[in-house]
């Protein structure tokens, strides 16, 4: 039976033993090996109703899946048992152990999970607010634009074409690389891709930090004839007059360049009531949540755990580092809960479905120190393989909606 949201005007009174902020792949899967470890009172906050698995809206933005198949009922996967409360967290006081909500009301807590994601911050590149959805420009990082991105790339046939990666953290590091992939292999095969000018704009100095990843990606450019602009980032778009400008860090230099086709990242950060609250940690910029990268336990207040995206940790910010994450986030703070010290540790695993063509992809799975972490040890993930893109395309979100979420994952 799906869940049901708490009425907007039932008082929210009592100490409740675990809130989780956030209803997203993190907060919903700690949830549930929760529930399934036996903890009976748990309240999850989050406003939306609609859930979504983001890392299929590449494939929409490139013509592979439909938007429909990301998305499903939110209350359809709160786990039983879980109370629901539908509204914004806006503020938390962990020495009073206190989270405001929106319309002003504060739930108790005795322990806490963060993990309300990232927000997209459009206006962090002067211009495109105003140019996304509008304009040539699109991007796959929001459902409302991700199918404009596949009308746009058959739209196509001749011009510029500029896919964009922030100088942020961001959620699924390899999607601004994997779009261009998808877009060039299209224009190939309808012959086109001549009368193209392909520009990819990366703001590191390498387009992996891992370098065998890196080295095959760069052989993946070449031949598709992608200009990469690395150590660049864009730095405004004027959506009227269809002109953007990329600036070279390393060279200190700046060009504006003509577009017939714009795929913008945004920039990306915690959300501004995490920013300027306690929990953000103070190395952070982006105002991330503090947390030790192996316990995952912020290490002011032991009774406040973060994952996911907003967890200010050494890692790429990806559903498979999640899944990783979420297991040790549940069985530490029930070892918190019992009196004793954590005893589950996370190695920074994440990985990176890179797609390479419409039938291509490479996996790239690693742990904090680079080294990699092969899921599948007798299978070479350093080669380009059509098993690997039946695998993320239709194995993964099954493994997602009927695995990760219900905690038996």
């Amino acid at each position: 039976m799906a869940a049901t949201p708490s009425p907007a005007n039932e008082p929210l009174t009592g100490r409740h033993r675990v809130v989780v902020i956030g209803g997203g792949s993190a907060g919903i899967s700690v949830a549930a090996r929760l529930r399934r470890a036996g903890v009976t009172d748990i309240t999850l906050i989050e406003p939306s109703d609609t859930h979504w698995y983001q890392p299929l809206w590449t494939l929409v933005g490139g013509g592979q899946a439909p938007l429909g198949a990301s998305r499903r009922p939110e209350g359809s996967v709160i786990p039983d048992g879980v109370r629901w409360v539908r509204r914004r967290a806006e503020s938390v006081d962990p020495e009073a152990r206190t989270v405001t909500l929106s319309g002003g009301e504060q739930l108790t807590y005795e322990y806490l999970v963060v993990a309300p994601g990232l927000q997209l911050d459009w206006d962090g590149v002067p211009g495109l607010a105003e140019a996304v959805g509008h304009d040539r420009v699109s991007s796959n990082y929001a459902p409302q634009y991700a199918p404009r991105t596949w009308e746009l790339v058959k739209q196509l046939k001749s011009g510029t074409a500029v896919f964009t990666h922030p100088a942020t953290p961001l959620k699924c590091g390899g999607a601004p690389q994997k779009i261009a992939y998808l877009a060039a292999d299209y224009w190939r095969k309808h012959k086109v891709l001549d009368q193209i000018r392909v520009i990819m704009v990366i703001p590191d100095p390498v387009m992996f930090k891992v370098p065998a990843w890196a080295q095959v990606l760069e052989k993946v450019a070449a031949r598709y004839g992608i200009e990469v602009r690395l150590s660049s980032e864009m730095t405004a778009v004027d959506g009227d007059a269809r002109t953007l400008v990329i600036t070279d860090h390393a060279k200190g230099t700046k060009e504006t360049i003509g577009y017939d086709l714009l795929h913008a990242v945004p920039p990306q950060s915690a959300p501004d009531w995490i920013k300027t609250g306690p929990l953000a940690d103070p190395a952070s910029p982006l105002g991330f949540v503090a947390a030790d990268k192996h316990t995952l336990r912020h290490p002011v207040y032991g009774n406040v755990f973060a994952l996911g995206d907003v967890a200010n940790l050494p890692t790429s910010k990806t559903g498979a580092a999640v899944r990783k994450q979420a297991p040790v986030v549940a069985a530490n703070l029930l070892d918190v809960m019992n009196g004793r010290s954590p005893s589950r540790r996370y190695d920074g695993y994440t990985s990176c479905p890179l797609v390479t063509a419409r039938d291509k992809m490479l996996l790239a799975e690693f742990d904090y120190d680079l080294k990699p972490q092969p899921s599948f040890p007798l299978i070479d993930t350093f080669k380009e393989r059509r098993d690997m893109w039946v695998f993320k395309r239709y194995l993964l979100p099954p493994v997602y909606w009927h695995g990760m979420l219900t905690g038996r994952l």
